[in-house]
């Protein structure tokens, strides 16, 4: 008996649960709900997605592909669409409620806040018309794109999808807006973006916007990157400007990302230079000691000047490696910031990643052929440099100067000429000795047009002189006897 009583139980409460799931199965679908489902199979044309209902839904495949035409979901997918037709056998789904409807529909979709397919007529003042569902609405210009509108034209003819902003009048006021759609899309999409994103990520971006110090890149829509001006390059740039331009596309690797602040967007760091090669790992193979090469100087210090002479590689002339011809106090005398010079490489410390440079022996020594210009015993014009107590320091050329020594003037004839000379005034001397190695020449007065020294007058110098003193001292000679 008590068999006979427990199995009709059993047998009533499957029937009311397979009743109350029949029942769930069967719920109604609207036009504008917005409802959940897996995808059961995939057709040439359609879609089939399983919504817990009795009928099957449609979804058309074409509302699945991208920009490039490829299929945006698999079996298994789980998608949320809206009702756009209920029908006896299917229920079709779509992107955005479209096709005919009646104010009842669209009013729905005002009330669910659905999208509606629409298509952009034509402009007109402040906006344009839009035909939503066989009804005209209006779209304000500044709700047809995310972006500023530069040419209306652009948009006529298009169709969008659209959210229902206003609904009066029993459907005879309709406003629409794409803006808000796509915002709301665009939200989505960054914080898919931003989940999958991980720092050493390598991404390809376009530079939005250059500022002093740095450039904006766009990883995605409404996600922006900085490349600070040390991370552009492995040349040192001053401005990012000399390097990159608004619209380029560019490789980028993901230094640091930190959260947003309240409504504020995350920072995200990049960098361009991390994904070119180190080119201190081949300065062997590009620069030797010796070589004569053209660079750019970036900095102007005390001690001396940075020279760019590879991008990445940057040197250092020091301020005695200014000049042969000229005593330099002041690295501005001879070069400045963006200035292209000609430097030899003096040296190179790839552990330090250090290269001296210099820019005199780039011109050249002018004791290399000192011996063969101011041989000793030469006279020769300089110019008075400068007057000391132990004597006069006289410049021959560019770079050679020699000394006038006190005592040597003060045996001359010229002496009081000589202490009266001014500096930068001219002086004629005769090399006495020349020491290349200390680089160093000992003058003596070469005395002047009026008076002479021993050696104008000498028989050696002067050989028709020498003749005539001989015949006057032969006369002298003979009147004695």
């Amino acid at each position: 008996m008590i068999e006979e009583h427990t199995e009709p139980a059993t047998e009533e409460s499957f029937a009311a649960l397979l009743d109350a799931y029949s029942a769930e199965k069967g719920a109604e679908a609207r036009i504008g709900d917005r409802i959940k489902g897996r995808i059961v199979s995939i057709g040439k044309d359609a879609v089939f997605v399983d919504t817990g209902r009795k009928i099957d839904a449609v979804v058309d495949r074409a509302e699945l592909l991208d920009a490039e035409g490829n299929l945006t979901v698999s079996e298994g997918d789980e998608l949320e669409l809206y009702v756009a037709a209920v029908g006896e056998n299917e229920i079709r789904l779509s992107r955005a409620v479209s096709g005919a409807g009646g104010a009842q529909a669209l009013r729905e979709a005002f009330q669910k806040k659905a999208p509606v397919e629409g298509k952009v007529k034509e402009p007109c003042k402040g906006g344009f018309v839009v035909d939503v569902m066989q009804r005209r609405a209006f779209c304000p210009i500044s709700q047809i794109d995310l972006a500023p509108v530069s040419d209306p034209a652009a948009h006529v003819g298009a169709t969008y999808q659209f959210l229902i902003t206003r609904f009066e009048d029993k459907g005879r006021n309709i406003v629409v807006s794409r803006r808000s759609l796509l915002s709301r899309e665009l939200e989505v999409l960054k914080k898919q973006f931003m989940e999958s994103l991980t720092i050493g990520d390598v991404l390809d971006g376009k530079v939005t916007r250059l500022m002093p110090f740095g450039a904006f890149v766009s990883l995605t829509p409404g996600v922006e990157g900085m490349v600070h001006v040390s991370e552009i390059s492995w040349s040192r740039t001053a401005l990012p400007e000399e390097v990159l331009k608004p619209g380029d596309r560019v490789r980028v690797k993901v230094l640091s990302i930190d959260p947003a602040a309240g409504e504020k967007p995350p920072r995200i760091g990049l960098s361009i230079r991390q994904l070119e090669e180190d080119p201190w790992l081949s300065v062997e193979e590009r620069l030797r000691p010796g070589d004569v090469v053209r660079g750019r100087v970036t900095r102007c210090m005390n001690f001396g000047a940075f020279v760019e002479v590879a991008p990445g590689l940057e040197g250092l002339v020091h301020i005695s490696e200014m000049s042969y011809t000229r005593r330099v106090l002041k690295v501005e005398e001879m070069v400045n910031p963006g200035d292209t010079v000609t430097v030899a490489v003096k040296g190179i410390d790839l552990e330090k990643r250090r290269i001296a440079l210099s820019l005199k022996d780039a011109e050249g020594d002018p004791w290399a052929e000192v011996i063969e210009k101011f041989p000793a015993g030469k006279r020769v014009e300089g110019v008075v440099e400068k007057k000391e107590k132990f004597g006069i320091f006289v410049r021959l050329a560019p770079g050679i100067t020699g000394l006038l020594p006190i005592g040597s003037i003060k045996r001359s004839s010229s002496a009081a000429m000589l202490e009266k000379i001014r500096e930068g005034e001219t002086v004629s001397v005769a090399v006495e000795e020349v020491n290349v190695p200390k680089r160093r020449i000992s003058l003596a007065p070469a005395g002047t047009d009026d008076e002479g020294d021993w050696q104008s007058f000498s028989p050696a110098a002067k050989g028709s002189f020498g003749a005539l003193a001989d015949k006057l001292q032969s006369a002298l000679a003979a009147r004695k006897k």
